[in-house]
């Protein structure tokens, strides 16, 4: 990174976080970083099963009200190691018993780990879909700008010799709003893009994306620290300049900045309308019957219980926003 900056000149911010993150050789992902108990951050996924088997329902939800399409596909973007692929394809839902599941993930290295039941791709496929888009905490991970309010316009924040931040040009931003002194806000233009290549590419289905989220005014009138995070070792930390490429760098989705109609709800919210708590009272029933025995089955099903609690939780995983577009061409 240094000798890039010595060679280029300064970089934007959303140059800075595509570097830490992605660079080739010593990327944050392409170098091994990843979530998981062992890893540098948990994810709903990571947490058990459970998480995928409510998707499948949903999923199945989606399939039914298209007419049950034979080409239906899941299509799953930031797909990690292949953690929730998992899941959803161990709880077999109906809509992919002649469906496709593709998992998209831009690291190698991870998607060497995806199920053999998945296909495995870099990027969206070129061809559109009838079938649904997921997206678990992905957009917080696309790169940003970061501009600085000086009380009159909003400028750049750029990255120097020495990993020093810098005030640059002018900014023009895709919303208004006054250029607070001392203020800073992301300006998420990749994550805009993403969505609307999600909304492009599905015919007929939904967009369905989990993540931590606010708007552009709120973060304005916030500290960075409180929508600005790194991750590394399961430790939270608030210094993205700080050991590039050994941290993960994570930022609030600003919901104003985000094209089409969706709806938002909590995580806990959207769980609990598509079957959570029955599926955590399956659980107990199986538990209840199985437990003298013992076995996989036995402990899988104790196990939504601690599960449901993690992925419910108000102040944790359940307090994460879900939005979701419903799309037909």
């Amino acid at each position: 990174m240094a000798a890039r900056i010595r060679a280029e000149g300064p970089l934007t911010f959303d140059q800075w976080v595509e570097a830490c993150l992605y660079d080739p050789q010593d990327g944050f992902y392409s170098s091994g970083g990843s979530a998981g108990r062992r890893g540098d951050f948990i994810t709903s996924p990571e947490v058990g099963p459970l998480f995928g088997t409510v998707l499948a329902n949903w999923i199945d939800k989606v399939w039914a009200s298209l007419g049950s399409p034979k080409d239906f596909v899941v299509l799953e973007t930031g797909a990690g190691p292949g953690t929730l692929a998992r899941s959803i394809l161990k709880a077999k839902p109906k809509s992919l018993i002649n469906g496709r599941y593709i998992a998209i993930e831009r690291s190698e290295i991870q998607r060497k780990l995806h199920p053999a039941e998945a296909e495995s791709l870099p990027s969206f496929p070129e061809e559109s879909i009838t079938g649904v888009v997921l997206a678990n905490e992905l957009l917080d991970n696309l790169p940003f700008r970061l501009c600085r309010g000086d009380g009159e316009k909003w400028r750049e924040t750029l990255i120097t010799e020495g990993f020093k931040e810098i005030i640059g040009n002018e900014v023009g931003l895709p919303l208004s709003l006054p250029p607070i002194e001392g203020a800073k806000i992301p300006i998420q233009t990749k994550a805009s893009n993403w969505v609307q290549d999600a909304l492009d590419i599905v015919d007929q289905g939904a967009v369905l994306v989990f993540d931590y989220c606010s708007t552009t005014s709120q973060m304005a009138n916030e500290p960075q620290s409180e929508w600005l995070r790194t991750y590394r070792g399961h430790e939270k930390g608030n210094n993205p300049i700080a050991n590039p490429g050994s941290q993960d760098i994570t930022v609030n989705v600003a919901l104003d900045q985000l094209p089409g109609e969706f709806s938002a709800n909590s995580q806990a919210e959207f769980l609990t309308s598509h079957g959570i708590k029955e599926l955590v009272k399956e659980g107990r029933r199986i538990w209840e019957k199985q437990a003298h025995i013992g076995g996989l089955e036995a402990i899988e099903a104790r196990s939504r219980i601690t599960e449901s609690e993690a992925l419910l939780d108000p102040n944790g995983l359940g307090g994460f926003t879900t939005l979701e577009w419903l799309i037909s061409h």
